[in-house]
């Protein structure tokens, strides 16, 4: 399936044919690229309430891409949900930063380092598991904090919520068809 702008000469914009997805209640959930937007709607999941200039084709048909879909179900939203221990969890609790030097890196530069190393007892969870750079972890080794006479600036927790679970979309970024339901959130 192929994009166009219904503007002759306009380039299509993947980043600006996102969707704002809405609970039933209209409480807006998530943006999702329009794509999934249009997956959702051929799966009878939402109702397309406002749409883009942009269309998808196909070989046969063409659809006007959703800009705001509202889901036909109420979903649940938990209040504390529990944070599920990965990699990229514990990068953004730990800011990208390495927990020994706290330089701030790019993921494909960070690791994992067990405080407790995996060999002495040391735990695969969000209390033992620190971002780490390279340096500092193979400076650590296979070794504890005392052995290696390096410190932890920071003891590791398990959080309560990250960034990335929160809805947060400046009226700047968001497409004019967004703003009313945006402003429902204030």
């Amino acid at each position: 399936m192929g994009c166009e702008s219904s503007e002759r000469g306009k380039a299509f914009n993947e980043i600006q044919a996102r969707a704002l997805v809405l609970n039933s209640s209209y409480e807006p959930l998530k943006v999702v690229n329009w794509q999934k937007a249009l997956i959702l709607w051929f799966q009878d999941k939402v109702e397309i309430i406002e749409v883009h200039d942009a269309f998808a084709r196909s070989v046969y048909n063409r659809f006007q891409l959703p800009s705001v879909i509202r889901l036909k179900k109420y979903v649940r939203i938990r209040e504390h949900p529990k944070i599920r221990f990965s990699r990229e969890n514990v990068y953004i609790r730990d800011g990208h930063r390495c927990q020994y030097c706290m330089r701030k890196f790019h993921p494909k530069d960070l690791t994992l380092d067990h405080v407790v190393p995996a060999s002495r007892g040391g735990c695969k969870d969000w209390t033992n598991i620190v971002t780490a750079c390279r340096p500092c972890n193979q400076e650590k080794a296979n070794q504890t904090l005392d052995e290696a006479q390096i410190n932890l600036r920071r003891l590791p927790f398990e959080p309560k919520w990250l960034p990335s679970l929160r809805l947060s979309i400046s009226p700047i970024d968001a497409p004019d068809e967004w703003l009313t339901f945006l402003k429902r959130e204030a």
